[in-house]
């Protein structure tokens, strides 16, 4: 198996979540006591978001790419950023190894088309949400996207940062989501992107009328199948 290179603590809460499906998909890959071969580079997320807020991208962008470089010279075989906001550097971090970046994007759309999927909410933090650099990847891969309003939008952003970074899971906020969901599935929407990787810890299937696409999940599966391709 090749290892797997992780730049994650954005939050550690999702991180946590990479670490546990990344050794699951291997058990079950493998079967018998396997696990997977990867490195972790986990950040100080209190840097890098004080950066996003400020549109510093270009250097948060250089303390992943430094990440990347350190999880390349410590063996990895490819690379991961374990958050969907922070895609927006993909291509300054890609550019700083030799290895290749899985893009967490390219895996979610991959999953969407495969399961006959065409229009899809997406929900995220307002970066993801309202900026070109995560939905214009999806709608080249063919996608249609449809992002809540923006009242809903800042609900879904701060529901994010203020507790699901901070390992709060509050059923207010699952049913505000709820009702998200349920208005982009009423604008036409036939799946739901959960594009970013703390929302996992909040939404699951049953609390979609759609299929959703987890974006973690579906991040450290493509990475472990690439992992163990010959």
């Amino acid at each position: 198996m090749k290892t797997i290179g992780l730049i994650g603590g954005m939050s550690w809460e999702s991180t946590a979540e990479y670490y546990r499906l990344l050794n699951e998909f291997t058990r079950d890959r493998l079967g018998g006591l396997h696990s997977a071969r990867c490195i972790l580079y986990s950040v100080d997320f209190a840097e890098i978001e004080e950066l996003q807020v400020q549109g510093r991208w270009a250097e948060a962008g250089e303390i992943l790419a430094a990440a990347a470089r350190s999880v390349e010279k410590a063996g990895a075989d490819t690379v991961l950023i374990c958050t969907n906001t922070m895609h927006k550097v993909a291509d300054q971090v890609a550019a700083a190894v030799t290895v290749p970046l899985l893009h967490l994007a390219d895996a979610t759309a991959d999953a969407v088309r495969a399961a006959g999927v065409r229009k899809v909410g997406l929900l995220g933090t307002a970066f993801t949400m309202e900026q070109d650099f995560y939905r214009a990847r999806l709608e080249t891969g063919g996608l249609e996207v449809l992002i809540p309003n923006s009242e809903d939008r800042a609900l879904v952003h701060q529901v994010i940062y203020d507790e699901l970074c901070l390992g709060t899971v509050s059923e207010e906020s699952r049913t505000e989501y709820r009702r998200i969901i349920g208005n982009l599935v009423a604008a036409g929407a036939e799946g739901i992107i959960l594009g970013c990787t703390e929302i996992e810890l909040l939404i699951k299937a049953e609390d979609s009328p759609v299929q959703i696409f987890p974006t973690t999940r579906l991040h450290a599966e493509a990475a472990v199948h690439a992992a163990l391709l010959p």
